[in-house]
């Protein structure tokens, strides 16, 4: 594990099978992230993006790979490999908030037993009244009102709900959060103000955010380095600078000209992707991408691409990458 990354996903599989048929939902994808950093990653839905969230926090268990993380401590584990009771001490410093501020919520709880819950879990022995203390300190640091924390989830509107969520998360100090589309289910204005206290957080509290979402705008915004995802591969990853000025994976480039833009004057060709995703069940020969590309040649159809880097830290997976000229979006 180099010295300057705090996680390390290293060829991360993950396999669900269901009367005999089984289907690939994330395929080999690796990718680091060094302390403070945001990692987006990006695809359309069904790309395989929040089971390797949730194969990183062992929400799910992966096939194959290894998510190598350093603790606050300094030590070098494997978090795919540790045992439960190892699990439980490590996993305070991992934490995911969830996409749905709706149904991530227990509604039979008052807002402060949802927020203080994780210390009651990690620690049995806290006196209550200062977990009370911790989770309204914690409210107000999201913007909650403390006055209103013995109120139900119900009476929350969603960008309260999700704040209510980004509190629970960060209880327990953590070292890394999965944004699992967090903003995703959020009214625009709301988007922003979330996003905003997301980032001031980090500051703040020295995050590491791996940010899943399908808004490439957002992920613009928030994100240090974009990971583009396909049909559970990576198929692109770089320095968001790179990823949107200069694209080397079809897909990207039709992702890009699809972002919108709040300026009406400004007119930017849409490259409409033809056919409909691939059953991952049963995905095409070659490069997974072929059937729905507009550069698409015969080697695509029968050679599947290296992922390779192409300078910078910017790895790609398509055989012509060398070759084409795409098109970028102008941050």
């Amino acid at each position: 594990m180099e010295k300057d990354n705090i996680l390390e996903v290293k060829n991360v599989h993950k396999r669900f099978t269901s009367k005999n048929v089984t289907v690939k939902a994330v395929t080999d994808v690796s990718f680091s992230a060094q302390k403070g950093e945001t990692i987006g990653i990006v695809g359309e839905s069904g790309c395989g993006k929040t089971t390797l969230g949730r194969c990183i926090v062992r929400a799910y268990e992966a096939s194959e790979g290894a998510v190598m993380y350093r603790t606050l401590s300094g030590e070098e584990v494997d978090f795919l490999k540790i045992d439960k009771k190892k699990m439980k001490e490590i996993r305070k410093e991992i934490q995911m908030i969830f996409q749905d501020p709706y149904s991530s919520l227990d509604p039979r709880m008052t807002v402060l037993d949802i927020i203080k819950e994780p210390l009651k879990a990690n620690f049995p022995k806290m006196p209550k009244a200062e977990m009370d203390q911790k989770a309204k300190d914690m409210a107000e640091k999201v913007g909650l009102n403390p006055a209103y924390l013995m109120r139900y989830p119900h009476a929350f509107s969603g960008g309260q709900r999700q704040r209510i969520g980004i509190a629970r998360a960060l209880i327990l100090n953590p070292n890394i959060i999965v944004c699992d589309e967090a903003v995703s289910a959020l009214d625009v204005s709301i988007q922003a103000q979330v996003i905003n206290l997301l980032k001031d957080l980090q500051d703040e509290m020295k995050l590491t955010y791996i940010f899943i979402s399908h808004d490439l705008s957002v992920v613009e915004h928030i994100s240090d380095k974009v990971g583009v995802m396909y049909l559970g591969k990576m198929v692109e990853y770089g320095t968001t600078e790179e990823i949107f000025a200069h694209p080397r994976h079809p897909y990207t480039e039709a992702l890009l000209s699809a972002v919108p833009v709040a300026d009406p004057t400004f007119h930017q060709e849409r490259i409409p992707l033809k056919g409909e995703i691939p059953n991952p069940a049963n995905p095409p020969s070659g490069c997974f991408f072929h059937t729905r590309c507009q550069y698409c040649t015969e080697e695509c159809k029968k050679k599947t691409p290296e992922y390779r880097d192409y300078g910078g830290g910017h790895f790609a997976a398509c055989i012509h990458a060398d070759e084409l000229k795409l098109r970028g979006f102008d941050l």
